[in-house]
């Protein structure tokens, strides 16, 4: 019999945020692989949980990894917490998981906080559709790649941010994708828990005069699809209407699909185009 692991969401700040059944299974389970198990251990000196620790985290997740799963093919039954939220969320526990799946071990997840899930809750912006960015890369150029993706991302878009970061980071959103929408979210589920529901120009000035503390999470209103089809559309205007078939042409399309792409490209109908390359 292999073990089981399962996957605990623990508070992010409040710990009455956490959930019975997380709370049985960290006394129940024979070992907790917690990301800092000096972070940790208050927590379960609080609930007065005495199960033996170990750690598992972003430096050591791949020999920690393979250690863990043999000792789930053992028989061990293991808890995975995160310093705070759901293992898995922007940490190395995606690693443990595929690991536990290829190795043919059950892996179960006890819901619970996510700061991601509560601050999107709380930002007042669409919540219909929303994509998770996490931490922004510090490599210029992958960090450039990514901002320029959230250009044209249409959805809600969650991020992280560290107090020190925070100001270069709303500047740089500013630059490159102007001034949307904006609710900085911080200490959630604590004392000092605040949202600020503004714009980037606005979030800008403000922390330039209020020094960021705390743990942050931006959440930014995706971009203006119409307004976007209107740039596509006046993009494609820039070219002739010869120059605009000759590509869909080039690439193997008939001349009755052709006209039907161009026509979509420029928000006209197929009729407007055949007119418009008879009257050529």
């Amino acid at each position: 019999m292999t073990g089981k692991l399962y996957l605990c969401a623990t508070p992010i700040g409040n710990l009455e945020d956490i959930t019975l059944r997380v709370l049985r299974t960290l006394k129940e389970v024979d070992l907790i692989a917690a990301e800092d198990t000096r972070h940790s251990i208050k927590l379960l000196n609080h609930f007065e949980i005495t199960t033996p620790m170990t750690s598992y985290h972003e430096f050591n997740k791949i020999d920690k990894g393979h250690f863990l799963v043999n000792k789930l093919l053992e028989g061990v039954n293991i808890a995975l917490i995160t310093d705070a939220g759901t293992p898995g969320i922007s940490d190395p526990g995606e690693e443990l998981v595929k690991l536990a799946y290829e190795a043919g071990i059950s892996v179960t997840s006890l819901p619970g906080p996510a700061a991601c899930v509560t601050a999107l809750t709380l930002s007042g912006l669409s919540t219909r559709r929303f994509a998770f960015e996490a931490f922004l890369p510090t490599d210029k150029k992958e960090k450039q790649n990514i901002l320029m993706e959230l250009k044209t991302e249409t959805r809600t878009t969650i991020l992280y941010e560290a107090p020190h970061r925070l100001k270069k980071t709303l500047k740089e959103l500013y630059e490159e994708l102007g001034n949307r929408k904006i609710s900085v979210v911080k200490e959630i589920t604590k004392k000092y828990e605040t949202v600020l529901c503004t714009n980037l120009q606005e979030a800008i000035v403000y922390y330039e005069a209020n020094e960021p503390k705390g743990e942050f999470v931006l959440v930014l209103e995706g971009a203006d699809k119409e307004a976007l089809v209107l740039e596509e559309q006046s993009s494609w205007n820039k070219l002739s209407l010869n120059e605009h078939m000759t590509i869909y042409l080039n690439k193997g399309m008939d001349k009755k699909e052709a006209m039907k792409a161009v026509a979509n490209d420029r928000g006209v109908s197929k009729r407007d185009i055949y007119n418009q390359l008879l009257e050529k």
